[in-house]
């Protein structure tokens, strides 16, 4: 239940935000997801496309930030996340920015992102990294490898506080 409330009270923050001039935020929301699922079909290939259910997930993605002012969309320069990527950002009128998985500074990262609220699209290994590098803590472990479906989010308030949650959204 407590989880429940709490989600519900950062979509509210999330939803205020999206409709403020991201100038007058004084906090940062940042949402992280794994690509949508990829094809599987050529174990070789190291640089798979999305499936057709991952195409209907990255279409799914779009829709759930469809109300969520979003002021940047980043991604692995990757098919998949690119793939899982592009439909948020184009419903947005975005360009697809790209970061180095390995390469993630999490205050630096903050601090071009200040008062924005973000999307990043990683993987099963760098999204639960990414937001650890964003909160200082080790909180997030790897994702299973077939769950696609996962969603955090760190939100920084105008003091520097952290805090986060991770829900699954199908």
């Amino acid at each position: 239940m407590k989880r429940i409330l709490l989600l519900a009270l950062l979509s509210i923050i999330s939803f205020s935000c999206g409709q403020s001039n991201s100038k007058d935020k004084d906090f940062t929301v940042i949402y992280l997801i794994r690509h949508a699922e990829k094809d599987r079909s050529d174990a070789s290939n190291r640089d798979p496309n999305l499936n057709e259910e991952g195409k209907q997930r990255a279409d799914g993605w779009a829709k759930y930030f469809d109300e969520i002012k979003l002021d940047k969309v980043y991604s692995t320069n990757y098919n998949r996340t690119k793939e899982t990527a592009v439909p948020t950002a184009e419903s947005k009128d975005l360009e697809l920015e790209f970061y180095d998985p390995g390469n993630i500074n999490g205050p630096n990262f903050i601090k071009e992102n200040k008062n924005k609220t973000v999307l990043i699209v990683g993987h099963s290994n760098t999204t639960p990294a990414f937001a650890n590098a964003l909160l200082g803590e080790k909180k997030y472990k790897q994702f299973d490898d077939r769950v696609n479906s996962n969603l955090i989010v760190v939100t920084i308030d105008k003091e520097g506080n952290k805090s986060s949650s991770i829900s699954q959204v199908d």
